[in-house]
């Protein structure tokens, strides 16, 4: 019998996790809870409606890039599912969110809007209808 697979956690690694949290908690209610890597050090990590989010800070040693504004490889964005898309650009604009790309629909049923996160993670907001 095939193995099955079950989404697991984002992973984010960030210069500063603790504003990148506070964004996290401040936009969508993500609880933050403190936590250590398997590795004994300091990371925090998110419960955003049972989606788990680690955020580690890079070793003083690396400098990671930024992920680019555009499209490239790897990971593109991760989306969020919501019922009400106006209702939510609303409540996101209030809480001061940059929207790299206002609401469309790309197909009957499909709205979708991306918001820029700290360290240039793009983050999808749909409503399915």
């Amino acid at each position: 019998m095939p193995p099955t697979y079950q989404f697991y956690h984002l992973h984010l690694v960030s210069r500063d996790p603790q504003a990148t949290a506070h964004y996290y908690h401040r936009m969508f209610d993500a609880k933050v809870i403190e936590s250590l890597t398997p590795e004994g050090k300091p990371r925090i990590d998110l419960d955003l409606n049972g989606l788990s989010i680690y955020i580690v800070q890079p070793a003083p040693e690396e400098d990671p890039p930024a992920s680019p504004p555009g499209r490239y490889l790897g990971l593109d964005h991760f989306g969020l599912l919501v019922k009400n898309m106006d209702e939510t650009v609303a409540e996101l604009k209030r809480r001061g969110a940059e929207f790299a790309a206002e609401p469309v629909t790309v197909r009957p049923g499909l709205r979708i809007a991306f918001i820029r996160g700290p360290e240039n993670v793009r983050i999808e907001i749909a409503e399915r209808t």
